[in-house]
């Protein structure tokens, strides 16, 4: 795989996909992508009025669909009336912003990262044909280092344990590939055809680091991604890669592979061991189905 471009993509004719955070950087540069090779696209979007403009540059091939991932009822109302898919790309997310909840009362990073992804796939996996593509990141190796983004089961909320805008990102990353593990577990255990492949982009120019409403924040993401990162378009590289090779191996973990992993083309790539922990991987699912039945229940 090395060397991998969009330019060795297959051809996506027929193919339906499902993009979350499609209205700009990796999510928009993914879409543009998948639909350049024939493929169909739904642009799964909290600002329906950011993303209209995307999919009309992209002509039939694309329309936008509201999804509020930080919103259970939201998520809820997106896969109620969705169609069967060939494959999901669990691309949105939001980095390292101050204290926030969702609207149920979940940490705004975990809501939107981890939680409302979780209940799309959840949801909609008896009408996925193929895969599901969850990105995450570096960043997750952080958690259990100086104290940061340690999972805490038990306070989603942080209402006793300090916050950390950089650490409850980290979290929700390492949920990211949690998510993966305990789903190819269960897709190999029912003799499931469908696989499930986590990637990272590196480091690359958008706005994701650039929420962190401090003057600091804002200058260090620009300083880095200036120095060591890439372009939307090869940002999306694993994604693409993860989406629509045909070898690709389920629970695999796909990231650039050039410059300690921040940039480059799609290679296989290593997860810490804490993303393998099979026992923690199936705490966090369960978990995460308990907070989405009980709001369901409760509305």
């Amino acid at each position: 795989m090395t060397g991998w471009t969009q330019e060795q993509m297959p051809d996506q004719s027929g193919r339906t996909y499902i993009v979350t955070g499609a209205s700009s950087g990796i999510g928009e540069a993914t879409a543009r992508a998948l639909v350049e090779r024939g493929g169909r696209v739904i642009l799964a979007c909290r600002d329906i009025e950011k993303a209209r403009p995307i999919a009309e540059s992209l002509g039939g091939q694309a329309e936008v669909r509201r999804l509020d991932l930080a919103d259970l009822a939201s998520v809820r109302e997106f896969t109620r009336t969705c169609e069967t898919v060939d494959t999901v790309i669990a691309n949105a997310g939001i980095s390292t912003i101050p204290k926030k909840l969702s609207p149920n009362g979940i940490e705004l990073q975990f809501a939107t990262n981890h939680l409302g992804h979780f209940a799309l796939v959840h949801d909609l996996l008896d009408r996925i044909r193929d895969r599901v593509v969850v990105v995450s990141s570096m960043s997750h190796r952080f958690v259990g280092l100086l104290h940061m983004g340690r999972i805490d089961l038990t306070d989603l909320g942080y209402s006793r344990r300090r916050y950390s805008p950089f650490g409850a990102y980290c979290q929700s990353k390492l949920a990211n590939l949690l998510f993966v593990r305990e789903l190819r577990n269960r897709l190999a255990a029912a003799d499931s055809a469908v696989r499930v492949v986590a990637v990272h982009p590196g480091i690359s120019r958008t706005s994701a680091g650039l929420h962190t409403e401090t003057r600091s924040g804002e200058i260090s993401w620009n300083l880095i991604t200036r120095a060591v990162g890439q372009d939307p378009d090869m940002g999306a590289l694993p994604s693409l890669y993860a989406a629509t090779h045909p070898d690709v191996p389920s629970g695999s973990y796909i990231g650039p592979g050039g410059l300690f992993g921040v940039r480059g083309t799609p290679v296989i790539s290593r997860a810490s061991a804490t993303a393998g922990n099979d026992r923690l991987a199936r705490e966090l699912w369960l978990h995460s189905e308990q907070l989405v039945n009980d709001f369901h229940s409760i509305r």
